[in-house]
């Protein structure tokens, strides 16, 4: 097992779908898991498996739900069945949205901001103070695509990631642990995020964690930072 270091960035491995890949993130250390409720997705989970996974889940790890577009009785239900610490919002919800679904809940919330081609460092800013504005706990960056919600395994510029955001910023988009390291040695960019964010750059298959490049993604961050 890694040990933490006290100034690594917060990790969030997200897409579980069984409980052997699950049990693997947490005793590595990872702050966080996602649990995707998006039919969709390759790395979906119906209502009984996410019960069943979030059993498995030690105390001081936060539990992510992932939602695209959810209609507030749908979430409803399943906070209701599944044990959950905050909802990702991650599809076209809008921050009034997001903020009446979670009130609805009693839950924390962060959103997704999928950054595009013509997106600019203000552009995200702008978007990120609005957020604020309705209640959000920080936002992911995470990569646009015409045809998917997320888990697109591309990067995008890093270099739009804005100064002084009065949100945490947690980075996603083509993360593995081939690159995580490009993130911890860059020091401007490193005082821009909180945290990283990844699910496809640890899966042998989509849905399917590698235990291998999991403990590699962690050992990686660590060894950075020894």
């Amino acid at each position: 097992m890694t040990q933490k270091s006290f100034n690594q960035l917060a990790v969030k491995f997200c897409g579980f779908t069984c409980a052997d890949d699950l049990h693997t993130a947490t005793a590595l250390g990872v702050d966080a898991v996602g649990l995707v409720f998006y039919p969709p997705s390759p790395r979906f989970v119906d209502v009984d498996t996410a019960k069943m996974l979030s059993l498995i889940v030690p105390a001081f790890t936060t539990i992510v739900a992932l939602v695209v577009n959810m209609e507030q009785d749908e979430l409803t239900n399943l906070t209701k069945q599944v044990s959950l610490d905050i909802i990702q919002f991650h599809g076209d919800e809008t921050p009034a949205r997001c903020q009446k679904l979670a009130s609805a809940v009693n839950k924390r919330w962060i959103k997704a901001i999928r950054v595009k081609h013509n997106d600019t460092a203000a552009s995200i800013l702008n978007q990120i103070n609005e957020f604020k504005s309705w209640g959000a706990s920080g936002v992911i960056l995470d990569t646009f695509s015409d045809s998917a919600y997320g888990g697109t395994g591309h990067l995008f510029d890093w270099n739009k990631i804005p100064n002084h955001s009065p949100l945490p910023i947690y980075l996603a988009g083509g993360l593995t642990p081939d690159n995580v390291g490009d993130i911890l040695s860059n020091q401007s960019l490193m005082a821009k995020i909180k945290g990283v964010d990844v699910s496809g750059g640890i899966e042998k298959e989509k849905g399917v964690k590698c235990g291998r490049r999991m403990w590699a993604f962690m050992n990686n961050i660590n060894n950075v930072h020894r």
